[in-house]
């Protein structure tokens, strides 16, 4: 979804809240939906089975510093995944959620997974910042530039699932995905958030 001008006031709308209340203190990282077929995983670039939110796709007024003065790296992350569109035979299915920061180390990035599903539904994981792989490989004073979504079978690690001989137990998909950052000491209210019905 590209962020509109309505989308925008309300998140500006938010931060100004967020000097106010506790509550406040979250904003909407990106909110995409889109189809996945597995003619898209093999040819996404450069790396198979990602799909890429950067660009107007990611929240151009997300904050530079995720330290201060609001601290989102401390934090926790909401995620709400709306499954749409799923194959037939319930597959265990999950993703990989990863930031791309503007500067990072060792590795240079961190991901956290979204629960593993079988069913077309709605799910939705808090995961604590400081929680998830290589977390303390992003520089978070310094941004984060892009994130990345990896479609993948409940293997763990690299069970990317454009690699399965029966793929067509993951494609076509159709998902949602809705990130929601929420600071160090604030709770995620859903009230909050524009547009999630």
């Amino acid at each position: 979804m590209v962020f509109s001008h309505t989308l925008r006031r309300a998140i500006l709308a938010l931060a100004l809240m967020a000097g106010s209340s506790a509550q406040a203190e979250q904003f909407v990282l990106f909110d995409v939906t889109f189809p996945f077929t597995k003619e898209q995983a093999d040819n996404a670039k450069p790396n198979p089975s990602h799909y890429y939110v950067k660009s107007d796709r990611i929240n151009p007024e997300r904050p530079k510093d995720w330290t201060s003065p609001v601290d989102y790296r401390n934090g926790t992350v909401h995620l709400r995944l709306e499954v749409l569109e799923k194959p037939t035979g319930d597959e265990p299915t999950t993703w990989s959620i990863c930031y791309i920061p503007y500067k990072g180390q060792d590795h240079g990035y961190g991901c956290f997974n979204a629960g593993v599903y079988t069913k077309p539904g709605l799910y939705e994981k808090d995961v604590p910042m400081t929680s998830f792989w290589q977390n303390d490989n992003i520089i978070w004073s310094e941004g984060i530039k892009e994130m990345h979504l990896v479609i993948k079978d409940n293997s763990g690690g690299k069970g990317h699932a454009h690699k399965r001989p029966d793929h067509e137990k993951f494609f076509p998909t159709k998902v949602r995905f809705t990130v929601i950052q929420v600071s160090q000491g604030s709770t995620y209210n859903p009230n909050l958030i524009p547009g999630l019905k």
